[in-house]
């Protein structure tokens, strides 16, 4: 498989303290890779650093062959990395329309966008129900959906998930897990930030266990997912 991603001797600050040390990992083209660890072990921090959203301290983020660590975001999205981001943060007071247009940004103004919009409605149907209504308006799964769906828009080749099921229902949880599954199976590759250990292993090929904002372990999901010290720090076992 190709490599998509290597991430090397990352160090980012964050807010005076150092969230990530050292931290060293990689993601091939077609995979499902999940960082876990628990709250504040840098995982997100790493995720707003590939995007762009921060810059590392050292170290460096070699995306499809270029250093990108001093792209901007805006650079690093028409690169082919979209992040959804923790909380989800759609757009209140504008539509579901209106908000999988936002998406779309990266587009030349003109762009027929029509099978995007089909494929993105056969994918999440509720947001097809939904396409006029108030962003706001909709639960806390359909949220999770709308910025999902937004975030393919673009038509990422590697989609970044913070925290996906952090808040939803449980009805809800495995219809994300799901989705990411499909969307994957479909081309795009993942690299999932995911509190919910035990989801995000059964469903990544690799995955790197974060602690302190150091790499404490690595293996497949299955690997992880049967390992005796994941299991009584992350799977409650």
């Amino acid at each position: 498989m190709k490599l998509l991603l290597k991430v090397s001797n990352l160090n980012v600050n964050y807010g005076g303290i150092q969230a990530v040390r050292d931290v060293s990992f990689e993601v091939h083209t077609g995979e499902i890779v999940t960082l876990i660890g628990a709250n504040g072990a840098g995982k997100s921090t790493i995720l707003k650093t590939i995007s762009g959203i921060m810059h590392p301290k050292s170290g460096t983020i070699n995306y499809a062959d270029k250093d990108i660590q001093n792209a901007s975001a805006a650079a690093i999205v028409k690169a082919g990395i979209s992040q959804v981001p923790e909380g989800r943060h759609i757009f209140a007071g504008m539509t579901v329309m209106e908000n999988l247009e936002m998406g779309g940004f990266i587009h030349k103004r003109g762009t027929d966008m029509s099978a995007t919009f089909a494929d993105i409605f056969e994918r999440f149907p509720v947001l097809a129900e939904r396409k006029r209504q108030d962003a706001a308006t909709l639960s806390g799964g359909e949220q999770q959906m709308l910025a999902m769906a937004r975030a393919l828009m673009a038509k990422p080749k590697l989609l970044l998930l913070d925290e996906p099921s952090m808040g939803l229902a449980p009805i809800y949880i495995q219809k994300i897990f799901d989705i990411i599954k499909t969307i994957n199976d479909q081309g795009t590759t993942v690299l999932l930030i995911e509190q919910n250990a035990k989801q995000a292993l059964s469903i990544a090929d690799r995955a790197y266990v974060l602690a302190s904002g150091e790499v404490k372990l690595t293996g497949t999901g299955a690997e992880l997912l049967a390992n005796a010290d994941v299991q009584s720090a992350y799977l409650g076992g």
